[in-house]
């Protein structure tokens, strides 16, 4: 061998070896992932969970993601477990406004932060409530119902799935965009008080598309506008309140997926990724529409702000309501 050409052969000698004891970094992932979800299955959040587990399972060969239903104490339980869960992507919540947002304020104590304990992936979709009354209710608009409640100030109930759920406190930013008195009844759960909406027990409540847009359909209940910033695409007729004379107003359940802070950032970008693509894409778009959701699919980044946005939104809505749990 050439003299001058020995040292260069021992450098690639010595990098050959060096890259060889280097350890190489696996496809993630490389074990199960469970997805955690705070609530019963059939939910929204289980069914987007559980749509999304199986899509990612199909856009990363070979893995194994695991939708895992923690139900309790609104959300608290499942939360609480991948807040203190290894950060490694092998668990991930399914997360909710309510579990990210509305609790913060809600309880007097929460065994997690909802900024410092997660790192934000995607918002995955938002959930319009639809503003619905029985039709006996001689109203057919906002103005119409405004001016209804302000003509028998506390007399028109008002129902939602309990004391500081989302429907209560979206009814409650109603009543300060608008003005109006109206009394509220608790049910234990949406489900009911849709029930004796229809059966006239109650006037008027917010609820989300799957509970009531059949009810909407058949006449047995009747819509007067959305939540949402936007109209629906479920009910594309249907105008906003904030179309309805009150610019600005907006109160969206939403879904969302976050991991426990400190995943490492390939998992991360791996996961935001793929997720974005499959919340883009026109047949998941599609599949979440019928369940009366709206995909989404951002940025770490842009989920980040939106839950501290969100967390100041919802808090005012609950310093307005009163409602609290120790």
């Amino acid at each position: 061998m050439n003299v001058f050409c020995r040292p260069f052969a021992r450098l690639l000698l010595v990098a050959g070896a060096s890259m060889a004891m280097t350890p190489a970094f696996a496809a993630y992932p490389e074990q199960p992932v469970r997805v955690v979800v705070g609530f019963p299955p059939g939910q929204a959040t289980d069914v987007i969970a559980r749509e999304m587990s199986r899509k990612l399972m199909e856009a990363l060969p070979g893995s194994n993601f695991i939708v895992e239903n923690r139900p309790g104490a609104a959300g608290i339980l499942g939360t609480r477990s991948v807040a203190a869960a290894a950060p490694d992507g092998a668990t991930l919540l399914m997360a909710s406004s309510g579990t990210l947002a509305v609790n913060p304020s809600l309880y007097s104590s929460l065994p997690y932060d909802p900024v410092k304990d997660f790192q934000p992936i995607t918002l995955a979709a938002t959930v319009p409530l639809y503003l619905v009354v029985n039709p006996e209710v001689p109203v057919k608009t906002v103005a119409e119902l405004v001016a209804l409640a302000r003509a028998q100030p506390g007399k028109i109930n008002y129902g939602s799935g309990g004391s500081g759920v989302t429907n209560h406190l979206a009814m409650e930013m109603f009543k300060s965009a608008t003005g109006v008195d109206m009394t509220h009844i608790p049910y234990k759960g949406g489900p009911a008080a849709v029930t004796d909406l229809m059966a006239g027990r109650i006037s008027v409540m917010f609820e989300t598309g799957p509970a009531v847009l059949q009810f909407i359909s058949d006449g047995r209940l009747r819509a007067l506008a959305v939540s949402s910033a936007k109209r629906t695409s479920a009910k594309p007729d249907l105008p906003t309140i904030a179309e309805s004379g009150y610019p600005g107003f907006e109160a969206v359940p939403w879904i969302g997926l976050v991991a426990p802070a400190g995943i490492p950032k390939p998992v991360l970008d791996t996961l935001s990724r793929e997720s974005m693509k499959i919340l883009h894409e026109k047949e998941f778009e599609a599949k979440l529409a019928a369940l009366g959701a709206v995909a989404v699919g951002d940025t770490p980044e842009a989920f980040a702000a939106y839950i501290k946005s969100e967390i100041a939104r919802w808090t005012e809505a609950v310093k307005k309501s009163g409602a609290k749990v120790d």
